[in-house]
């Protein structure tokens, strides 16, 4: 790793007054998934709150969203590939990014998985599939990025991608293996905040609901969408991805240096019942950036 270049962003100093101000003005944040759809949407929002630069760590190609926004933010929009199941390409990716920025601040692990059908039907290769990148996946970045706010003396910020569906299960398609790998995912949360707290590491979670991507679109178009809006109740309509943004970048900034260990649901109530059940009905098997 190399710091030293003059061109690099400095860390951020460690700071005893709080701060009053929800910014992130002058850091660097790493995002699994964020080529596409909810992790670009994080990215977006890190970027419009003043980040000096947002890195997307995933194993696809980039497409005309990213590049849009990229143009939108010159020199501040990055990709770097890299495997979330294996910790070495994680650890190398982190590598180039302090190499490049001179300092990591914050990570967003929110790289993802989902399949659904009924636990007596999934195979053993798709519960591994979903295991190796919701679970360990996450756990491996988590640790990596650990590792590196530790050796430069940053106090950084973790903050995990969740579901609803890690509080209850989907009524109408539930996918048991989905469900715990994302209360999995929380109970990391609130272990990896408790071990890493001495090293001033803040750990977080966001549980999103129902999200418009374009994985996503026709759900509005289903001839029961109206009914089964009067009967979940909430906000009648899917989030935009940029609604989510709020949450991490307030997990991420300065003002939440002393929050740590919580889970903060962006799910507007309706995707409380059914964050994903119209996912299966068009998709299927989806892939990296889905929470």
């Amino acid at each position: 790793m190399t710091l030293s270049d003059t061109d690099q962003t400095p860390a951020i100093p460690s700071n005893t007054t709080p701060q009053t101000q929800v910014s992130l003005g002058g850091k660097v944040i790493a995002i699994t998934g964020a080529n596409r759809g909810i992790g670009l949407g994080v990215a977006e929002c890190c970027l419009s709150n003043g980040a000096a630069r947002v890195y997307s760590i995933d194993i696809g190609e980039t497409g005309e969203d990213f590049d849009g926004i990229s143009k939108r933010f010159p020199g501040q929009l990055f990709a770097v590939t890299a495997n979330v199941t294996e910790e070495s390409t994680i650890t190398a990716a982190i590598d180039k990014i302090i190499e490049e920025a001179g300092a990591l601040h914050g990570m967003v692990v929110n790289a993802g998985r989902t399949h659904h059908k009924a636990a007596l039907d999934f195979t053993k290769e798709e519960i591994e599939n979903l295991f190796n990148v919701n679970l360990f996946g996450a756990f491996y970045t988590a640790r990596a990025a650990a590792r590196a706010f530790i050796k430069l003396g940053i106090k950084g910020s973790v903050v995990f991608t969740a579901s609803m569906a890690s509080y209850r299960p989907n009524k109408r398609v539930p996918s048991t293996p989905y469900g715990a790998s994302k209360a999995g995912i929380r109970n990391m949360t609130h272990t990896l905040a408790m071990e890493w707290a001495q090293y001033g590491i803040r750990v977080n979670s966001v549980s999103p609901g129902l999200v418009k991507t374009a994985m996503t679109y026709w759900v509005p178009q289903q001839p029961d969408w109206e009914q089964q809006l009067k009967y979940y109740g909430g906000f009648p309509r899917l989030a935009e991805v940029q609604e989510l943004g709020g949450a991490y970048v307030y997990l991420l900034s300065e003002a939440a240096s002393y929050t740590t260990s919580i889970d903060i649901p962006v799910n507007g109530v309706i995707g409380s019942e059914f964050a994903h059940a119209f996912v299966l009905r068009k998709m299927g098997l989806l892939t990296y950036t889905v929470c």
